[in-house]
């Protein structure tokens, strides 16, 4: 394989869920314009069907559905759907999370349950769903989206526990299904940002850019090399690893 070829992902099909907005916008795009087809899942069915629309116009397929990641039949549909609609499965990318900031003395079991149950759990059914596609055929690259509050403990600018135990969990989780599927030709990596800037600036965002060592945020288009690097063949022999992006925060 030639080096320029290495980085093609021309006629791939990739399911990417939490596409509608945010950084699950941007990997959408990011991937569309690498070459990819793309189907896309999120809760707001309005949100994932314009981003599919807009990626219609640059000549690539997309479907937009809507699902509860959470919900194992309703994750079981979608991808058999996408792979009805596309022909196969080769890239997986789990972008879908939530998030809640309340210190841990106050968390509920409501809200432990919500933030467990999409971030965690949510991304072990897409993984399992995927996985059971992608076997038969002896190929494919999971990417899961974690963060680095799955390795620190972040409290900025209030507790959030079950956030960060269920980004910590992605990272294991992630090693776990790397190795048990090696054997299969599947590569499960996680990518873990770190303050990436999404619309409005964050209240705390001075405070976390002057406590990273770049002194700015991420802009989400920091983010797509590292997704299609993972999704394509340069990364033929990275599997079961956690890539920050963070501008250094956690090397401080």
């Amino acid at each position: 394989m030639s080096k320029s070829s290495l980085f093609d992902l021309t006629g791939r099909k990739v399911l990417l869920t939490g596409g509608g907005r945010g950084i699950g916008r941007t990997l959408a795009f990011a991937l569309a314009e690498a070459g990819c087809d793309v189907a896309l899942i999120a809760r707001h069915l309005n949100e994932v069907e314009a981003v599919a629309s807009d990626i219609r116009k640059l000549g690539h397929k997309a479907l937009a559905f809507k699902a509860d990641i959470a919900q194992k039949a309703e994750v079981q549909k979608v991808f058999d759907d996408t792979v009805k609609g596309l022909g196969r499965l080769d890239v997986c990318v789990n972008n879908a999370g939530v998030g809640i900031h309340e210190s841990a003395e106050d968390i509920s079991e409501e809200h432990w349950d919500y933030v467990i149950d999409i971030n965690l759990k949510g991304t072990f059914l897409c993984c399992q769903a995927a996985a059971r596609h992608m076997i038969p055929q002896k190929r494919g690259s999971i990417i899961n989206i974690s963060s680095i509050s799955g390795s620190i403990a972040n409290i900025v600018p209030k507790g959030q526990a079950h956030y960060n135990a269920s980004k910590a969990g992605i990272i294991l989780l992630t090693k776990s299904l790397a190795v048990e599927w090696a054997s299969y030709g599947i590569r499960v990596n996680t990518v873990s940002p770190g303050y990436i800037r999404i619309g409005e600036a964050y209240p705390m965002a001075n405070v976390w850019e002057s406590l990273t060592p770049m002194k700015r945020s991420g802009e989400p288009e920091e983010l797509s090399g590292v997704v299609i690097y993972l999704a394509s063949d340069a990364s033929s022999f990275t599997t079961g690893s956690e890539i920050i992006v963070d501008g250094g925060y956690t090397a401080t």
